[in-house]
């Protein structure tokens, strides 16, 4: 078993005024050589966006995103077509594939947005963009996993599709509860992200907005201190 911990503290931050935004690896301004990615997975930006603000119309290609909302509601508009609001408890994947262009704004006029976007590395280039989002039940994440995203090919539980071999995972655990992940694959690694609460790893005690990376091993287990609200990302490590 190998580990990598990232530090709440650590992570990169840019204040532009209508947002702050806490990079775990290299984004934008913030660049770490020895932070560049986990794996398949590139990206896991923390965003506050203030009232009535938000990214104006821009592009992307080639990367699966997707943003689950921890406060507030963010108005989704792109080239394809869809326009509609995306609140706390759902999560919404884009394939960007060949290409597509999208905003995302904060409509309310009091209060901020908080969400978590994340970046992972498509299997195969060029693919038909795609968005979907869904929402899911917060009662199924109860001291157990929900699956919100998995491989296109091999859907699982109502999970959202993505184009990589790849899954993201909901959990919140009770104080004293614990739980066990098996690897979907041998190839894959668990990159374990705490919302809130703390949590044991590894070895490792992890609180809010802390994150570890776990590989080359079948299983990990999570043990919850607190009540703790995680976000687990298993990704292809090669």
């Amino acid at each position: 078993m190998k580990t990598v911990v990232h530090k709440s503290e650590t992570r990169g931050f840019a204040n532009h005024g209508w947002l702050k935004s806490y990079h775990t690896f290299s984004f934008a301004s913030y660049q770490n050589a020895e932070r560049m990615n986990f794996g398949a997975l590139r990206v896991l930006n923390d965003d506050v966006v203030e009232p009535k603000m938000g990214f104006g119309t821009h592009p992307h290609q080639n990367m699966e995103i997707i943003s689950i909302p921890l406060k507030g509601a963010l108005s989704h508009k792109d080239s394809m077509g869809n326009k509609r609001a995306i609140v706390v408890g759902e999560v919404q994947v884009m394939s960007a594939g060949t290409g597509l262009t999208h905003s995302e704004f904060n409509d309310s006029t009091t209060d901020e947005v908080n969400f978590l976007q994340l970046w992972i590395i498509p299997e195969e280039m060029s693919v038909k963009p795609n968005y979907e989002q869904r929402k899911f039940d917060i009662e199924n994440q109860n001291n157990t996993l929900q699956t919100v995203v998995a491989p296109k090919d091999k859907l699982i539980d109502n999970a959202l599709p993505i184009s990589q071999q790849a899954y993201i995972y909901r959990a919140n655990l009770d104080s004293e509860k614990n739980i066990e992940l098996q690897v979907k694959s041998g190839q894959n690694g668990f990159y374990v992200f705490v919302v809130d609460g703390e949590v044991q790893v590894a070895g490792n005690k992890l609180n809010n907005r802390d994150a570890i990376g776990v590989y080359e091993t079948e299983s990990i287990e999570i043990q919850a201190n607190k009540n703790s609200e995680l976000v687990i990302i298993e990704v292809p490590m090669n």
